[in-house]
């Protein structure tokens, strides 16, 4: 194999192929010819992708490998590693995007000259962008050379092996030409980038696009826009027309890959440095009009006591515990009088007693104007309902505000979506944000609100200034009536009364004894012989993108396993078309252990196909789909097609048995399945609806809207 030839995981073949791990390991053991591998461990060995690519496509499994798959293949293995590769991708991109004529000038020309070229072409285009910052975040072009390897910073300098990454840089960076020409150059950038975050889940903090947006526009208009925590520049990426974006991230690679992200997705002035902001400052004479920024939590070592002295610390100097408001006096410090900074922070930080001096000085200066809490799960750490503070730089005749805004988004999205949510990507953004919103925006103009119960509601701020300064939301805002009030909770009662007779009428009759002395052996077929054959088509969830920002519902594994419309969302990226459920389909969760199936219906066909599940799309000339999701539910044929690992149990839909009937026979079984399914649906309501009836009048009692 060629040094530096691209390589893939099993995986990576996996996602080439459209089918599950398990997949591929089979076709290791069953198929001599399978490619053996040539780096990796034994637990984890590589191939070549070219031959992984030749064996594919001569067995009828792959058509022709996506480009947009090759090229991620490439900045994986590319000796440089990923974030090295992604860094000479967006210079390269920069330099599609700003000068396409000089792009295709130096692609037209041999790789020997290509490499001469190219460093010039991507020095002028990094200072032109990036001015004097350039030095710091591309000492040099970090691109193809045949002496010395450029001085990049330490995570993008390639490994010893790389001595001939000249090469790869090449052939990789004229892969990302023709992908940038398929999708665009940002599009290209922000699909490379988004595998490898997902590669990576715990090396990064992300900030989720739904709480982005909303601190965006609880920031309002803004000329110049600082983040002093870029992690990969999502809350800069957020604003609405810039004038110019200010970045700083203590790890230098990111913040290298973070101002190529804005480069490519703005016009705007772009900055960025890396380094630690609370003790390295990059922009110590900014005033900005508004500073974004989701600061690390629960920092010890934030610069405690070095930093005694700063005169950042004008309403007092933040404890060992507290670097959460070390940070929101850092981003007041950088704003213009009148300026706004919004912040991501966690619930703690509104009520531990080691900040109450802080949050009181905050308060009496008017300089926090609102704490609005977010849903539990909305954005990282999950587990938690995360704040976001809206503050505002005092001015040096602005009086004091005498309220401070409360909201509690949580209710606000439980009571549009009826419950509350469960899950990162089962939140109706839009009720959040409107929530939000509406309150803040009067609140800005007025200085007060009108309350909305259990959402938003001004509170005078003498009555927040007691001994603990507690800023929690949910422990100032009364709720709403319980259920919507008595009316609310008989209609509840109808429903349930309803439902219960329903289900009633859905119960399976008695059932009778099989003619025959015990379980009937059919000859049977399994998924994958069925597949072969042509009867049905397999396809795996997961991949796909939502291109130009347009909404696309996903079913997700839990949207299975409740029985619940779809609730998902997709990422924003390239054209990648997600596999969309039809009308007759039917979805398997592959995790779990469960024996849950599902039946597409009309009204949840064309939505997204989730992670972990599959899709099984039967001939309906030849297949029975609900025959099919009754067999597949059976606890034994799920018990034989599972494997097992240490902490989780995994379907391998393939080995699951069908036995053979005749269609008139299949219809048959398929009826009475389909019978089971509405009967259990009824079930599922009349579950929800009791749980919502009893919560309702254990509420009501308490808090006195129902009478005893």
């Amino acid at each position: 194999m060629p040094e530096n030839a691209a390589e893939v995981t099993a995986a990576g073949i996996a996602r080439l192929a459209g089918v599950g791990r398990a997949a591929v390991s089979n076709w290791r053991r069953r198929h001599a010819d399978f490619p053996k591998p040539v780096g990796g461990t034994e637990t984890s060995p590589s191939f070549a992708l070219a031959d992984i690519e030749r064996w594919l496509r001569d067995q009828g499994k792959l058509a022709e490998v996506p480009l947009r798959e090759r090229v991620w293949q490439q900045v994986a293995d590319h000796p440089a590693g990923a974030v090295g590769a992604l860094v000479r991708v967006g210079c390269a991109l920069l330099l599609v995007r700003e000068r396409p004529t000089t792009w295709q000038e130096l692609t037209a020309v041999a790789d020997e000259r290509m490499a001469e070229l190219l460093p010039t072409a991507l020095e002028q285009v990094l200072a032109a962008r990036f001015g004097d910052t350039r030095a710091d975040l591309f000492p040099t072009p970090p691109l193809p050379g045949t002496g010395a390897q450029p001085q990049t910073p330490s995570g993008l300098r390639p490994e010893p092996r790389a001595s001939n990454a000249g090469g790869a840089d090449l052939r990789l960076l004229r892969s990302v030409g023709e992908l940038a020409a398929e999708t665009g150059a940002r599009q290209a950038f922000e699909f490379l980038l988004g595998r490898h975050l997902d590669a990576n889940p715990r090396q990064y903090t992300l900030t989720p696009p739904g709480p982005a947006a909303l601190m965006a526009a609880l920031a309002g208009p803004a000329g110049t826009v600082l983040d002093p925590a870029s992690g990969t520049g999502t809350l800069l990426r957020a604003v609405d027309r810039p004038a110019a974006l200010y970045a700083q991230e203590a790890d230098p690679d990111l913040a290298g890959l973070t101002a190529l992200r804005l480069a490519l997705h703005t016009d705007a002035d772009v900055r960025a440095a890396g380094g630690d902001a609370l003790r390295a400052d990059a922009y110590p004479e900014l005033t900005a009009d508004a500073v974004l920024c989701h600061p690390p939590f629960n920092e010890r070592n934030w610069g405690h006591e070095e930093l005694a002295y700063d005169p950042r610390w004008e309403y007092g100097f933040p404890a060992r515990t507290e670097s959460e408001l070390a940070w929101v006096q850092h981003a007041l410090a950088r704003l213009r009088p009148g300026g706004t900074a919004v912040l991501l922070m966690p619930p703690a930080a509104a009520s531990r007693r080691s900040g109450r001096r802080i949050r009181a000085g905050l308060l009496r200066r008017g300089a926090l104007r609102a704490v609005v809490a977010l849903p539990a799960g909305a954005a990282p750490p999950y587990g938690i309902p995360l704040h976001l503070w809206v503050l505002r730089r005092p001015g040096a005749t602005d009086r004091p505000s005498p309220e401070l805004l409360l909201v509690d988004t949580a209710s606000a999205e439980q009571t549009t979506a009826g419950q509350a949510a469960a899950g990162r990507d089962r939140f109706d953004w839009q009720a959040i944000h409107t929530a939000a919103i509406e309150a803040w925006l009067p609140f800005d103009r007025q200085g007060s609100v009108e309350e909305n119960p259990g959402v938003s509601r001004a509170v005078p701020v003498i009555e927040l200034l007691d001994d603990d300064v507690d800023l929690t939301p949910a422990r100032h805002l009364p709720p709403p009536a319980a259920g919507g009030g008595t009316a609310e909770l008989g209609a509840v009662r109808e429903r349930l009364t309803e439902t219960l007779r329903r289900t009633g009428e859905l119960t399976p009759p008695p059932v009778g004894e099989a003619p025959a002395a015990g379980p009937v052996h059919w000859p049977t077929t399994t998924v994958g012989e069925l597949a072969r054959a042509g009867v049905l088509a397999l396809h795996a969830g997961g991949s796909g993108t939502a291109p130009g920002g347009a909404s696309v519902a996903v079913l997700t594994e839990n949207d299975v396993l409740a029985g619940k419309p779809p609730s998902g969302g997709l990422p924003d990226g390239p054209d990648e078309e997600p596999v969309r459920v039809e009308t007759g389909d039917v979805v398997v969760p592959v995790l779990g252990g469960g024996t849950v199936v599902r039946v597409i219906d009309e009204a949840t066909s064309g939505a997204a196909l989730g992670r972990n599940l599959q899709l099984l799309r039967p001939d309906p000339a030849t297949l029975d789909p609900w025959f099919l999701a009754g067999f597949l539910r059976g606890s034994a044929n799920q018990r034989q097609a599972s494997s097992y690992a240490s902490t989780a149990t995994r379907l391998d839909v393939r080995r699951l048995q069908l036995p053979r009937l005749p269609l008139a026979d299949q219809q048959r079984y398929g009826a009475h399945f389909r019978a089971l399914a509405e009967f259990e649906e009824a079930l599922r309501l009349a579950g929800r609806l009791g749980e919502q009836l009893v919560q309702g009048l254990y509420d009501g009692l308490t808090d006195g809207t129902v009478s005893a």
